[in-house]
């Protein structure tokens, strides 16, 4: 505790590229598997082998990503692009496996009560399955946050920034405060990111803080899509 105070700002540069590395892939994941997962989900075959695919590139050493990348991408194994790109790899993995998984969350005769009313597909997906699988899909994107978070450290293996140095730097100089330090500020920055996804997907999901049953919602929420029909 000691070095962390006295190195605070030093730290808080290392865990601000830290938190950079971890999200900016997240961000990249959530753009490509959303629409990814939510084709998937449609046809079987398709669904089987996004999920296998996704399997396999989950398996990857990140290690050897670091060095497959640089010479298929044009850029130094030490640029923070190599980083970015393979937890890229692993954030599209975890969230096109987690999409259809939280569409299908969605309870059938809420959706048969969407059709019902004459809900398009479109309108149908943005308006009524989307919002009803948040619960699912958030806890899915706080697993995926929180492992990219633990995942930038090796990074630091190859010379990249972020709060994996105080690991190497503490190992190489026999220096244990200096390792317990990174560790303190990685499981911090975790349990924050974590927790602000959650509250994102409460403030999301209002009709989930009323405590009342599963039925009561879905009879409501069939009233309210009679009534959007009808308007």
């Amino acid at each position: 505790m000691r070095y962390l105070l006295d190195n605070f700002s030093e730290i808080a540069g290392f865990a601000r590229i830290h938190l950079r590395l971890a999200l900016i892939p997240l961000v990249i994941g959530l753009v490509v598997a959303i629409p990814v997962g939510t084709v998937a989900r449609r046809a079987r075959w398709l669904r089987r082998t996004t999920t296998t695919v996704a399997s396999v590139a989950y398996t990857i050493p990140s290690l050897a990503l670091f060095v497959i990348i640089p010479p298929l991408a044009g850029i130094a194994t030490i640029d923070e692009l190599n980083v970015v790109i393979a937890l890229s790899i692993y954030s599209v993995a975890l969230l096109v496996i987690a999409v259809p998984a939280a569409l299908d969350s969605v309870s059938a005769s809420v959706l048969d009560a969407a059709d019902a009313v004459g809900y398009p597909r479109l309108r149908r997906s943005l308006m009524v399955e989307f919002p009803l699988a948040l619960p699912v899909f958030v806890a899915n994107l706080r697993v995926v946050a929180v492992t990219n978070i633990s995942a930038v450290t090796v990074g630091a293996l190859i010379g990249v920034g972020g709060l994996g140095k105080l690991f190497t730097q503490g190992y190489q100089r026999d220096y244990p405060d200096e390792i317990a330090a990174g560790i303190i500020v990685v499981l911090v920055l975790a349990l924050i990111v974590d927790r602000v996804l959650y509250l994102l997907g409460r403030w999301a999901t209002p009709w989930l803080n009323t405590g009342r049953a599963a039925p009561v919602r879905r009879l409501r929420l069939s009233v309210d899509l009679a009534k959007g029909a009808g308007a």
